[in-house]
Protein backbone atom coordinates (compact mmCIF):
# COMPACT_ATOMS: atom_id res chain seq x y z
CA UNK A 1 0.00 0.00 0.00
CA UNK A 2 1.29 3.43 -1.37
CA UNK A 3 1.99 5.94 1.65
CA UNK A 4 -0.91 8.38 0.26
CA UNK A 5 -3.55 5.53 1.03
CA UNK A 6 -2.40 5.18 4.35
CA UNK A 7 -2.76 8.54 4.79
CA UNK A 8 -6.51 8.06 3.63
CA UNK A 9 -7.88 5.83 5.58
CA UNK A 10 -7.17 7.14 8.98
CA UNK A 11 -9.96 9.90 7.56
CA UNK A 12 -12.80 7.31 6.80
CA UNK A 13 -12.02 3.36 6.07
CA UNK A 14 -9.75 3.38 9.64
CA UNK A 15 -10.75 6.11 11.79
CA UNK A 16 -9.42 6.28 14.84
CA UNK A 17 -12.44 7.16 17.06
CA UNK A 18 -15.40 5.76 15.05
CA UNK A 19 -14.16 2.34 13.45
CA UNK A 20 -10.84 1.62 15.31
CA UNK A 21 -13.05 3.35 18.80
CA UNK A 22 -9.73 4.23 19.73
CA UNK A 23 -9.46 7.88 22.10
CA UNK A 24 -12.80 7.42 23.65
CA UNK A 25 -11.92 9.44 26.81
CA UNK A 26 -11.53 12.37 25.00
CA UNK A 27 -13.88 12.36 22.28
CA UNK A 28 -16.66 11.73 24.68
CA UNK A 29 -15.00 14.35 27.44
CA UNK A 30 -14.54 17.61 25.55
CA UNK A 31 -17.03 17.40 22.91
CA UNK A 32 -19.38 19.69 24.60
CA UNK A 33 -18.65 21.88 21.61
CA UNK A 34 -17.33 21.78 17.44
CA UNK A 35 -14.85 24.24 18.55
CA UNK A 36 -13.34 22.46 21.44
CA UNK A 37 -13.53 19.26 19.16
CA UNK A 38 -11.48 20.46 17.06
CA UNK A 39 -9.16 22.11 19.03
CA UNK A 40 -8.74 18.79 20.89
CA UNK A 41 -8.00 17.08 17.68
CA UNK A 42 -5.59 19.25 16.46
CA UNK A 43 -4.06 19.39 19.64
CA UNK A 44 -3.67 15.78 19.02
CA UNK A 45 -2.88 15.44 15.83
CA UNK A 46 0.49 17.74 16.62
CA UNK A 47 1.73 15.33 19.41
CA UNK A 48 0.95 12.42 16.85
CA UNK A 49 2.74 13.79 13.89
CA UNK A 50 5.78 15.07 16.54
CA UNK A 51 6.07 11.59 18.47
CA UNK A 52 6.45 9.71 15.46
CA UNK A 53 8.59 11.86 13.59
CA UNK A 54 11.36 11.31 16.56
CA UNK A 55 9.85 7.32 17.34
CA UNK A 56 11.00 7.23 13.40
CA UNK A 57 14.14 8.60 13.57
CA UNK A 58 14.96 7.43 16.71
CA UNK A 59 13.97 3.57 16.65
CA UNK A 60 17.35 2.31 16.57
CA UNK A 61 19.04 3.96 19.03
CA UNK A 62 16.41 2.97 21.61
CA UNK A 63 17.12 -0.44 23.41
CA UNK A 64 14.13 -2.49 24.00
CA UNK A 65 14.16 -2.80 27.29
CA UNK A 66 13.17 0.78 27.75
CA UNK A 67 11.26 1.07 24.18
CA UNK A 68 8.08 2.02 26.04
CA UNK A 69 9.37 4.18 28.60
CA UNK A 70 11.01 5.93 26.01
CA UNK A 71 7.95 6.32 23.96
CA UNK A 72 5.93 7.78 26.85
CA UNK A 73 8.89 10.73 27.23
CA UNK A 74 8.67 11.94 23.39
CA UNK A 75 5.07 11.83 24.09
CA UNK A 76 4.92 13.85 26.85
CA UNK A 77 7.73 16.28 25.79
CA UNK A 78 5.34 17.26 22.88
CA UNK A 79 2.12 17.27 24.99
CA UNK A 80 3.98 19.43 27.50
CA UNK A 81 4.76 21.98 23.81
CA UNK A 82 0.92 21.89 23.42
CA UNK A 83 -0.42 22.36 26.52
CA UNK A 84 1.76 25.64 27.31
CA UNK A 85 1.43 26.91 23.98
CA UNK A 86 -2.54 26.63 24.51
CA UNK A 87 -1.99 28.29 27.62
CA UNK A 88 -0.51 30.96 26.53
CA UNK A 89 -2.25 32.00 23.16
CA UNK A 90 -5.57 30.11 23.60
CA UNK A 91 -6.77 30.87 27.24
CA UNK A 92 -10.40 29.50 26.70
CA UNK A 93 -9.65 26.46 24.54
CA UNK A 94 -6.77 25.52 27.34
CA UNK A 95 -9.63 26.39 30.34
CA UNK A 96 -12.04 24.17 28.09
CA UNK A 97 -10.14 21.41 27.43
CA UNK A 98 -8.54 20.59 30.84
CA UNK A 99 -7.28 17.65 31.64
CA UNK A 100 -7.42 15.75 28.76
CA UNK A 101 -4.76 17.89 27.50
CA UNK A 102 -2.03 16.16 29.68
CA UNK A 103 -4.06 12.88 29.23
CA UNK A 104 -2.93 13.08 25.64
CA UNK A 105 0.09 11.23 26.76
CA UNK A 106 -1.74 8.16 27.88
CA UNK A 107 -3.88 8.26 24.51
CA UNK A 108 -3.88 5.11 23.06
CA UNK A 109 -3.91 6.43 19.73
CA UNK A 110 -0.77 8.08 20.44
CA UNK A 111 1.03 5.22 21.95
CA UNK A 112 -0.30 3.03 19.44
CA UNK A 113 0.55 4.39 16.51
CA UNK A 114 3.88 5.09 18.15
CA UNK A 115 4.42 1.59 19.22
CA UNK A 116 2.71 -0.34 16.12
CA UNK A 117 3.81 2.16 13.28
CA UNK A 118 6.47 5.05 13.96
CA UNK A 119 8.95 2.30 15.56
CA UNK A 120 8.74 -0.13 12.28
CA UNK A 121 8.62 2.30 9.64
CA UNK A 122 10.91 4.80 7.50
CA UNK A 123 10.45 8.40 8.83
CA UNK A 124 8.27 9.73 5.54
CA UNK A 125 5.57 6.97 6.22
CA UNK A 126 5.57 7.49 9.50
CA UNK A 127 4.67 11.40 9.32
CA UNK A 128 2.07 10.77 6.77
CA UNK A 129 0.37 8.06 8.97
CA UNK A 130 -0.05 10.54 11.80
CA UNK A 131 -1.20 12.63 9.96
CA UNK A 132 -3.90 10.78 8.52
CA UNK A 133 -4.55 9.37 11.41
CA UNK A 134 -4.81 13.13 13.46
CA UNK A 135 -6.69 14.43 10.64
CA UNK A 136 -9.25 11.42 11.36
CA UNK A 137 -9.21 11.95 14.83
CA UNK A 138 -9.79 15.64 14.16
CA UNK A 139 -12.62 15.32 12.09
CA UNK A 140 -14.24 12.65 14.29
CA UNK A 141 -14.19 15.17 17.52
CA UNK A 142 -15.29 18.11 15.13
CA UNK A 143 -18.29 15.81 13.97
CA UNK A 144 -19.44 15.11 17.33
CA UNK A 145 -18.87 17.95 18.73
CA UNK A 146 -20.44 19.93 15.94
CA UNK A 147 -23.38 17.25 16.21
CA UNK A 148 -24.20 17.99 20.00
CA UNK A 149 -23.64 21.76 19.56
CA UNK A 150 -26.43 21.82 16.66
CA UNK A 151 -29.15 19.77 18.96
CA UNK A 152 -27.87 21.07 21.85
CA UNK A 153 -27.46 25.15 21.52
CA UNK A 154 -28.67 25.42 17.90
CA UNK A 155 -25.18 26.97 16.78
CA UNK A 156 -22.35 25.76 15.44
CA UNK A 157 -18.45 27.27 16.24
CA UNK A 158 -20.53 29.69 18.58
CA UNK A 159 -22.69 31.02 15.80
CA UNK A 160 -26.40 30.66 16.31
CA UNK A 161 -28.32 28.99 13.73
CA UNK A 162 -31.63 29.89 14.62
CA UNK A 163 -32.12 33.96 15.60
CA UNK A 164 -33.33 33.62 19.19
CA UNK A 165 -33.31 30.18 20.02
CA UNK A 166 -30.89 29.46 22.56
CA UNK A 167 -32.50 26.11 24.38
CA UNK A 168 -31.78 22.94 22.35
CA UNK A 169 -32.24 19.81 23.48
CA UNK A 170 -30.81 19.31 26.98
CA UNK A 171 -29.85 15.99 26.38
CA UNK A 172 -26.83 16.44 23.55
CA UNK A 173 -25.45 19.27 26.14
CA UNK A 174 -24.78 16.54 28.79
CA UNK A 175 -23.20 13.31 28.84
CA UNK A 176 -25.35 11.05 27.38
CA UNK A 177 -25.49 13.18 24.02
CA UNK A 178 -21.97 12.20 23.77
CA UNK A 179 -23.05 8.61 23.83
CA UNK A 180 -26.12 8.96 21.86
CA UNK A 181 -23.90 11.18 18.90
CA UNK A 182 -20.95 8.34 19.08
CA UNK A 183 -23.51 5.60 18.21
CA UNK A 184 -24.93 7.33 15.24
CA UNK A 185 -21.53 8.63 14.05
CA UNK A 186 -20.74 4.80 14.33
CA UNK A 187 -22.96 3.50 12.35
CA UNK A 188 -23.01 6.49 9.67
CA UNK A 189 -19.21 5.38 9.34
CA UNK A 190 -18.92 1.96 9.64
CA UNK A 191 -21.73 2.52 6.25
CA UNK A 192 -19.40 4.68 4.42
CA UNK A 193 -16.41 2.05 5.25
CA UNK A 194 -18.85 -0.90 3.33
CA UNK A 195 -19.50 1.74 0.60
CA UNK A 196 -15.58 2.03 0.19
CA UNK A 197 -14.88 -1.10 0.42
Amino acid sequence: MNQWQNFSKGLIKDNPVYILLLGLCPALGVTTSAFNGLGMGLATTFVLLGSNFVVSIIKNFIPAKVRIPSFIVIIASFVTIVELTMEAYMPDLFESLGLFIPLIVVNCLVMGRAEAFASKKDTLSAVIDALGMGLGFALALTMLGGLREILGAYSIFGIQLIPGATDGMLVFVLAPGAFIGMGYLIILFNYLKKKTA
